[in-house]
C-alpha cells in the first residue's frame, strides 16, 4: 500500500514512517526542507515538497496515494489562530482530493478537553467544531468527509507523547524548570496528563490504518494518568533542582503559554482501541524516561 504522510519528519511522523516501512508499506513523505527530505530519502521513502500552505502538493500528495495519514501541525503557539486556520484548509484538501475513493485519511487529534471531571474515552466525541475552534476543529471535519467517501478516522493523542529527543510539552516544562531554578507544579499537583510513548504511538497509528474501521476515535494512550506533581518531582531529580506548587493564579506567569495547560486535568483510556486493533503499549513509561534520562541530555 502506498501511504502519504504529512509531518512525516516530525517528532510522531517520523516514528510512523519508520514503523509503515518495517512492515511493507510504500510511503511518500512531506518535506519542508533539504534536512527533512535527506532524512526521508536515507530512510527509503519517497520525498514530495512541500507545507500545509501548499495545497496543491497535498493534494498531489493524497491523489497519488492509497491512504493518507495527515500528521503535520504548525503549533504555533504565538499565533494559534494561524495554525488553526492552516490546519482546516490542509483538511479539506485532503478530504476533496479523497472523496468518493474510498480510502482512509487517519488525522492528527487530541484527547485534551474532550472531557472534564473524568478521563476521556473514544465515546466521547470532540466539541471542537468551525474553523475558530482548536486545530480548526478538524476532526469533526473530517469525519464529515466519511458522507463524501472517505474512510476518516481519527488519531487522539496524549498531551506527551514521550521519548529521547521530545520536543514537545514536557520539554517545555524542563526548559521552565531549568529557567526558574525550580520544578514546579500547579497547586496540589494532583491533576494529571495521559501519556505514551512514541513508539507506541506509531504501532497504534499503522494498526489503526490496518484494522479500524471509517469513523474510529482512537486513542494513543498508554497511561490514563501522571500527575503534575509527580512530572515535576522526576524533573526536579533529574536537573537537581527543588520541586515547588506553584499557585493557580501565577501558573501563566511561571509556565507560560503551558501554565493553564499544565493546570488542567487531562487523563485518558483506550481499551476501546485496545480491543478494536489489539494494541498494547510496550514502551517504557513517562517516568521510566525521565528516570533514564530521556529529557536530561549530557
Amino acid at each position: 500500500m502506498r501511504v502519504f504522510v504529512t509531518g512525516a519528519s516530525g517528532w510522531i511522523g517520523s516514528a510512523t514512517v519508520d514503523e509503515l516501512l518495517a512492515h511493507g508499506y510504500e510511503v511518500t513523505g512531506l518535506a519542508r526542507s533539504d534536512a527533512a527530505a535527506a532524512a526521508l530519502q536515507a530512510k527509503g521513502a519517497v520525498v514530495l515538497r512541500g507545507d500545509l500552505d501548499d495545497l496543491e502538493s497535498l493534494r498531489t500528495g493524497a491523489a497519488e496515494a492509497e491512504a493518507v495519514i495527515h500528521l503535520a501541525n504548525k503549533h504555533d503557539w504565538s499565533n494559534p489562530a494561524e495554525s488553526n486556520r492552516a490546519e482546516r484548509a490542509a483538511v479539506e484538501a485532503l478530504g476533496d482530493t479523497l472523496a468518493g475513493s474510498g480510502r482512509p485519511l487517519l488525522l492528527a487529534a487530541g484527547v485534551a478537553g474532550l472531557a472534564q471531571g473524568r478521563p476521556s474515552t473514544e465515546n466521547d466525541r470532540s466539541p471542537f467544531s468551525g474553523p475558530d475552534a482548536p486545530r480548526g476543529g478538524t476532526e469533526n471535519l473530517a469525519l464529515d468527509y466519511i458522507e463524501k467517501g472517505v474512510k476518516s478516522i481519527s488519531l487522539r493523542f496524549s498531551p506527551t507523547v514521550h521519548g529521547a529527543g521530545d520536543h514537545g510539552f514536557v520539554s517545555y516544562l524542563v526548559a521552565t524548570a531549568r529557567e526558574k531554578g525550580v520544578s514546579g507544579y500547579v497547586g496540589d499537583g494532583t491533576t494529571g496528563w495521559a501519556a505514551v510513548h512514541r513508539s507506541d504511538a506509531a504501532r497504534m497509528i499503522r494498526l489503526g490504518l490496518e484494522k479500524a474501521p471509517a469513523g474510529s476515535l482512537l486513542h494513543a494512550v498508554a497511561e490514563q494518568s501522571v500527575s503534575s506533581k509527580s512530572i515535576a518531582e522526576a524533573i526536579g531529580r533529574g536537573l537537581g533542582l527543588p520541586v515547588a506548587s506553584i499557585d493557580p493564579a501565577d501558573a501563566v506567569e511561571h509556565f507560560g503559554f503551558l501554565g493553564a495547560f499544565f493546570a488542567m486535568d487531562l487523563s485518558s483510556t483506550s481499551v476501546i482501541t485496545r480491543e478494536l486493533l489489539d494494541w498494547a503499549p510496550e514502551g517504557p513509561t513517562l517516568l521510566e524516561d525521565f528516570a533514564a534520562g530521556a529529557y536530561f541530555p549530557v
